[in-house]
């Protein structure tokens, strides 16, 4: 097993006022050659936005682009037709592919939102661009790592053009779960939203991530109570 630890207070760190983000990979003016990613992840934002505010129209292309609010509701447009509200305990998808244009604001004109947004390399190019919103609420079971993406339109939770599978948790102090790889050659980022957890003698604080490849499963002790993200992904 290998393993590779990012503190919290170690990621990039940008506050435009009404954004404040910490970014845990290289990404805008944050860049350091040793951070450009874990496989096939690219991109961990944890992204804050007050209320009224947020990001106008912008292109993307060839990505997969994961959003997940953690309080607050944030407001989605895009150029393919789909305008709306993710809530919090929602997860949302683009596959950009060939182009995708939109924005991405808050959902409320005094209260912040709080979300991550994930990008993950595809492997397949140029496809047609697609959105894709899900409730994760019937899809999570405490004390458990539940999946809430993966490569396969009918497996629970959303989808994307890769070989990777994503789960959260809200785990109770003193829980033990182990996690096995969907995929043995893949590797698994761990990035703790809350809490305080163990896992190959790292101790994890909130906002801490840890990589971890080259095994077929790993296990987590749970120190404080804990809501935990898992991102499989090919190395």
């Amino acid at each position: 097993m290998k393993t590779i630890y990012h503190a919290a207070d170690s990621r990039g760190d940008a506050n435009h006022g009404w954004l404040k983000s910490r970014h845990t990979f290289s990404f805008a003016n944050y860049h350091n050659p040793e951070r450009m990613g874990f496989g096939a992840l690219r991109v961990i934002n944890d992204d804050f936005v007050i209320g009224g505010q947020g990001f106008g129209k912008h292109s993307h292309r060839d990505m997969e682009i994961i959003s997940i609010p953690l309080s607050g509701k944030l407001g989605h447009g895009d150029n393919i037709g789909n305008n709306g509200i993710i809530e919090t305990g929602e997860i949302q998808v683009m596959s950009a592919g060939t182009g995708i244009t939109h924005s991405e604001m808050n959902g409320d004109d005094k209260e912040d939102v709080k979300f991550l947004q994930i990008w993950v390399i595809p492997n397949k190019m140029n496809v047609e661009p697609r959105y894709q919103q899900v409730r994760m609420d019937e899809i999570m079971q405490p004390n458990e790592f539940n999946q809430v993406l993966s490569p396969n339109a009918d497996d629970a939770g959303v989808w994307i053009h890769q070989n990777a599978w994503f789960s959260m948790g809200d785990f109770d102090k003193n829980v033990t779960q182990t996690y096995e790889l969907k995929d043995p050659n893949n590797g698994v980022y761990i990035f703790v939203i809350s809490g305080k957890v163990v896992v190959n003698d790292n101790t994890l604080n909130t906002r801490d991530g840890l990589g971890i490849w080259d095994t077929k499963n790993f296990t987590m002790d749970v120190i404080d109570d804990a809501k935990v993200l898992l991102m499989e992904v090919p190395m």
